[in-house]
């Protein structure tokens, strides 16, 4: 009786074998749900980035604002009769 039910259980073990650590074992596919899960996560960041390109480009090949926006910010340009009055913050007091 001891020696059938050391046989079964080995058979038992051997069964589950594959399904745990083979080629299609559960943790296999726990690793690949985990990859694509990563991999969805990349291209919708990537999706989001691109659509916020393609509305600046579109932004600026249609109107000036951007254009103008973007000289300011960027390149420090005025526009004819502007002043540029540049705020510099108040550090804090110094101690002497």
């Amino acid at each position: 009786m001891r020696l059938i039910t050391i046989v079964l259980v080995s058979l038992l073990v051997l069964i589950q074998y594959p399904l745990w650590l083979g080629k299609g074992g559960w943790l296999r596919v726990w690793d690949m749900e985990h990859q694509v899960e990563i991999a969805h996560n990349k291209v919708q960041q990537l999706k989001d980035r691109n659509t916020k390109l393609a509305s600046e480009v579109s932004d600026l090949k249609e109107g000036t604002d951007a254009v103008e926006e973007r000289a300011r910010f960027e390149l420090g340009m005025l526009k004819k009769g502007e002043v540029f009055i540049q705020v510099l913050d108040t550090p804090a007091q110094l101690s002497p």
